[in-house]
Formats: structure tokens, sequence, C-alpha cells
């Protein structure tokens, strides 16, 4: 059930994790490893409907690592499984724009399919909204 403010009980514990406020600033400070550590460690003690949430954005992360080794195959892969996992949530989790973070993904996940580079496509960011979108 949802509190008032419209999270959910696991989405408020998640958010109130110092773990979680961790990792979000490693993905936006684009450390991708340590990022993924951090979301990994919360993904695997998830058991509700912020799973897959927390998965896509470690899939996205993941991909970012494969990136900057040049296995430009994993990290299509995995852009593309981040953003399938994303996209049946709403505009805002976690009260992050996750709208935001679809589009940036799928500009890369697009370059990437079409052989282009994606250097000069923005990151992927975990950017807090101003009040959540509900």
């Amino acid at each position: 059930m949802a509190s008032q403010t419209g999270h959910d009980p696991e989405e408020l514990a998640l958010m109130a994790d110092p773990r979680f406020q961790q990792a979000v600033c490693l993905f936006n400070a684009a450390s991708w490893y340590p990022c993924h550590d951090g979301f990994e460690e919360l993904w695997h003690e998830s058991q509700g409907p912020c799973r897959r949430a927390l998965q896509g954005i470690l899939q996205i992360a993941v991909a970012h690592i494969h990136l900057e080794r040049g296995n430009l195959r994993g990290a299509t892969v995995l852009l593309g499984e981040g953003l399938g996992r994303l996209q049946a949530g709403g505009p805002v989790l976690f009260d992050l724009d996750i709208d935001q973070l679809r589009r940036s993904t799928a500009l890369r996940l697009l370059a990437l399919q079409q052989g282009e580079p994606v250097e000069s496509l923005p990151l992927p960011r975990l950017i807090p909204t101003a009040a959540p979108i509900r």
C-alpha cells in the first residue's frame, strides 16, 4: 500500500537507505563499477515492486562498464534490458526522474544499435525531481 506521499513502503525504505543515496551519487559521477556494487546489494535485498526498477538501473550501470571496456555488444544488450525493465514504471520513482533516464538511455542504445559513437551523447543520470509526479 502506498503512503500519503504516494510511495510504496519499500520505495520509502530504499530512499532512506544511505547505500541507495551513495549508489545514486556514484551513478551520476559515472563511477560505474562502485555504483554497480551498491545497486546490486540493494537489488539482492529487494523483494517487492522496486526490484525490477533497481535491476534496470543496475543494468544501465553495467552497460557503461562494458562500454568502458570496449564491449559494444554487451553494452547494447544491457542497455536494452535495463531500459526494458524501466519501461513499465511511471515517470518518477525514488523521487528520481525516470523518464529522463529512459530518454538518455534510449538515445545511447539507438546509437549503439546503429553503429554510431555514443561519446557525444549525454550520460544517463539519476536526477532528483523537485516534487514527486504522480
